[in-house]
């Protein structure tokens, strides 16, 4: 009975098509619908005209298509809205009939996970941001949001479209909206790979990180023109707004790249350290790196001066799982060090004092940085690892009057929210106020190690005999003070800058050999596995701080 059936779109049975197979093929002929379909397809994805692709081209830069060919997974990404059009009537903007209106939109699997991604077009009336390009990006982030995704965008726009008015100002509203709205539920990152000015750069510094290459990247309100006019200054884009400027002294950039290529490898790393969303865990690593590896350099921190410098990356290495560390902010704030590794396959964000920059004091900037990586670990379900080697607060006018009371605070706020799992191992100092703030026991610590050479005090031996000796040493002979000033020091230091002084209180749960910190640590971190279950806690976003 089957082979009487009919075909439901050639109206021919099973037997009469097994009757043709004798005879020669006839050329299927497509339908007009088809190559009509096919022809405005083929125009949409080619982006904008020859000689604008070339002129991205000479300047160094993939196109638009490109940048998301080297993101994703080979074969993985969906477009959506590749025919969407403006709606913009006036100055002919709608007659040029741009398919996508200057902006890609849609999914791919990065490293097989899946991610939103949108890129900005610049062949396309150089990538500026129309309504429909607005509604684009929104539609998408709030796709991400129900699909419980990361957002990726990769930036390269002349910003506000004027052609289309306040239309375009609304629609960056709608985007800043849904950065805020998502921040803390799903990880949002900005890939800047060309200009991002005005109003657009409010976007990138909302989300939780955000990459530039060397050369290429621009951000800035306003620019060097603009400056001028206003100020006198002179400046060029790149010490105005380049990567570098960012990087290092505006702190708006977290990761610099030499390429692009070498960028979009940069970010495939950072996503590997990331859960999908707030209500997820980060994925776990094998690895063959034994828990029980001992550390025999650790024990040299323990010979060192507490005043002599020493870069905390080694001991960052030494810890990790097969010695690797993604620093976050690597030319920002270099008196704190933070990042991600992998402790026993689990991820981990480490935030520790580095005494090679400022001695490791904490300051304005390093205040901020650690805050805002502390409130994104809380977000996203990550542990985090404290390492101490902290002689207080930066000390100066510029400090005071700078705001490092109110700067200082955020750093003691950020953790004391915090409620995933927090270690904390004191390398060597920690002295005064900015011990507390660095995770210690009262502040919420779950599990604090100290070495054995720690000193833990109010203030460095030193500095407290000079105001607690200081009518002994002025008395003394003056070529007998410098002995008596290190006698004194090494009393005050074993009475009350001792570890054991610490542990006896209970600021301190355990004073552990150092070869064997990174087994007790990983120890401490599986024993808090189950310290909160994902999605449960109370939702924070991220707020630039």
């Amino acid at each position: 009975m089957s082979d009487l059936m009919e075909d439901p779109i050639s109206g021919t049975s099973a037997a009469q098509e097994a009757g043709k197979k004798s005879h020669p093929k006839k050329v299927r002929v497509v339908p007009e619908s088809l190559k009509k379909f096919r022809e405005i397809q083929a125009l949409a994805e080619a982006g904008g005209p020859p000689e604008k692709i070339a002129a991205q081209k000479a300047k160094g830069k993939l196109t638009a298509k490109e940048r998301i060919a080297y993101l994703v997974d080979e074969g993985s990404f969906q477009e959506l809205g590749l025919l969407m059009e403006t709606r913009c009537t006036d100055f002919g903007v709608k007659d040029k009939h741009i398919k996508g209106d200057g902006v890609i939109t849609g999914f791919g699997r990065i490293n097989g996970r899946l991610a939103a991604i949108f890129s900005e077009d610049f062949t396309q009336m150089g990538g500026s941001l129309g309504r429909t390009h607005a509604d684009k990006i929104t539609k998408l982030m709030d796709m991400a949001a129900d699909a419980r995704v990361p957002v990726i965008g990769i930036l390269d726009s002349g910003g506000a479209r004027i052609q289309e008015g306040v239309d375009s100002l609304d629609g960056y509203g709608e985007i800043f909206y849904r950065n805020t709205k998502y921040s803390g539920i799903i990880p949002q990152i900005s890939i800047i790979l060309g200009p991002c000015a005005g109003g657009a750069v409010y976007s990138p510094a909302l989300t939780d990180f955000v990459f530039m290459v060397k050369g290429i990247s621009h951000m800035f309100v306003t620019g060097p023109e603009v400056v001028k006019a206003a100020t006198g200054e002179e400046v060029d884009f790149e010490t105005l707004g380049g990567a570098m400027t960012h990087a290092t002294k505006s702190g708006v950039c977290h990761f610099v790249a030499n390429s692009e290529p070498d960028c979009f490898r940069q970010v495939k790393e950072l996503m590997s350290f990331l859960p999908q969303n707030r209500f997820e865990l980060p994925p776990l690593q094998a690895t063959k790196d034994a828990d029980e590896r001992k550390i025999s350099l650790m024990e040299r921190l323990c010979e060192m001066d507490p005043r002599k410098p020493y870069r905390v990356h080694h001991v960052v290495w030494w810890l990790s799982d097969d010695h690797k560390f993604l620093e976050v902010h690597h030319n920002y704030a270099k008196n704190i060090v933070v990042g991600f590794i992998r402790l026993g396959g689990r991820v981990v964000g480490v935030v520790a004092n580095n005494p090679a920059h400022m001695a490791g004091a904490l300051d304005i900037n390093a205040s901020d940085k650690a805050a805002r990586f502390i409130r994104f670990l809380n977000s996203f379900n990550i542990p985090i690892l404290t390492l101490i080697d902290v002689p207080g607060y930066w000390p100066g006018v510029a400090q005071e009057h700078g705001g490092i009371i109110r700067h200082g605070a955020k750093i003691l706020y950020a953790y004391s929210e915090a409620t995933v799992a927090k270690v904390t191992l004191v390398l060597r100092k920690a002295y005064g106020g900015a011990y507390i703030a660095m995770s210690s026991k009262l502040m919420g610590g779950d599990i604090n190690f100290s070495l054995p050479s720690a000193e833990i005090a109010v203030m460095g031996s030193r500095g407290a005999v000079e105001i607690l000796y200081s009518r002994q040493i002025k008395e003394a002979k003056e070529e007998e003070r410098d002995a008596l000033r290190a006698k004194l020091a090494k009393e005050y230091s074993d009475k009350f800058a001792s570890p054991y002084q610490t542990a006896s209180t209970g600021s301190i749960d355990e004073i552990i050999e150092p070869a064997q910190s990174r087994t007790r640590l990983i120890n401490a971190f599986r024993l808090l596995a189950g310290k909160r279950r994902p999605g449960e806690n109370e939702h924070t976003g991220n707020i630039p701080l």
